[in-house]
Formats: C-alpha cells, sequence, structure tokens
C-alpha cells in the first residue's frame, strides 16, 4: 500500500475505534490496532491523538454534509433531504462519531468548531433546499439528532425491553423504515 492508502486505511480504522470508545476512551495505539499498523505509524501520520480525532470527525463531518449537499432545491426537495438522512442511518459508526464530536464540544477547540459548523450548516441547507422556514428547518435537525440518539443506543434492538422506548422507536426510526416520515 502507498502512503495515502496506508492513510485512508487509518482512518477508517480510526472511524470505527473514535465509534466505539470515544474521543476519551480511545488511544492512538488501539487505533493502530484496528489498522493494523503500528501507534508510531498512526502518529507519525496524524500527529496527536487530538489531530487524529479532528481528522475523524471532519472526514465523517464532510460525508454527511456531502449527502445534503448533493439534494437540489425544489418541490421534492423535503423528501430528498430526508432520504439523504435516512442513508445516513445504514452506518452506525459515522453516526456515533458525529456525536462524540458534539459530547467533546470544546476540547479539542478544532473539533467543537467544525461540530457548531455541521449542525449550522445542516440547518441552512434544509432551508434553502427546501424554502422551508427556520422551525421546519429546526424539526429537521431536532429530528435527525434523535435518530442519531436512538442510533447510539442501539435502541431499534431493544424495544422489547420498555413499551415507552418502543413507541419512541417506531413514531421515528419506523416512520423512515417504513418511508413515511
Amino acid at each position: 500500500m502507498n502512503r495515502v492508502e496506508r492513510r485512508e486505511q487509518i482512518l477508517a480504522a480510526a472511524v470505527v475505534a473514535f465509534a466505539e470508545g470515544g474521543y476519551a476512551g480511545t488511544t492512538t495505539d488501539q487505533v493502530a490496532r484496528v489498522a493494523g499498523v503500528s501507534q508510531p505509524y498512526v502518529v507519525r501520520l496524524f500527529g496527536t491523538k487530538a489531530d487524529l480525532f479532528y481528522e475523524v470527525f471532519d472526514h465523517v463531518a464532510s460525508q454527511i454534509l456531502e449527502r445534503f449537499e448533493r439534494v437540489a432545491p425544489g418541490p421534492d426537495a423535503k423528501e430528498r433531504m430526508a432520504d439523504a438522512y435516512a442513508d445516513l442511518i445504514g452506518d452506525p459508526n459515522r453516526l456515533r462519531v458525529l456525536m462524540h464530536g458534539f459530547v467533546v464540544g470544546a476540547e479539542p477547540a478544532a473539533v467543537g468548531t467544525r461540530a457548531r459548523e455541521v449542525l449550522g450548516r445542516v440547518f441552512e441547507l434544509y432551508r434553502s433546499r427546501t424554502g422551508g422556514d427556520v422551525e421546519a428547518a429546526r424539526t429537521f435537525v431536532a429530528t435527525g439528532m434523535l435518530l442519531n440518539v436512538l442510533s447510539a443506543l442501539e435502541a431499534p434492538r431493544h424495544v422489547g425491553e420498555d413499551q415507552n422506548l418502543a413507541a419512541l422507536v417506531e413514531c421515528s426510526i419506523g416512520r423512515i423504515a417504513q418511508g413515511t416520515r
């Protein structure tokens, strides 16, 4: 593998590792083990753990924003924005990394800055693509955050444990699965 391919391999491994352990609970050594490389190699390519987490978060955030940016403005933009989000749910690691980035919020500072940019950009993209007002855009972002939390909790796998959780999953994730947003 060349350096670029190895970097992509480590970045993919870091997404998995940080999705599982978050920023505080993941080490560069764990990332290296998942990637099948040495820890010094990870540090040489990415720098500190904070630098690596920023790259992972930025990579994931860019993929998410890219999905929404591909939606052209128009009368069916609301449905296409919802479809773009529904596609994202298929990769729980990406959503967990996003949530971990929101959790760390201020430290590392660059992650907090990027996380705030992402949230604001999704809000703006919804408004510009759909022509929706601020309330509709807030609802879209809020629903997305609820879906992220339910995904991070693996709530659909645990609906049999609590009838209230089952109802929440059905009225949120269930609607997406049925295509009835």
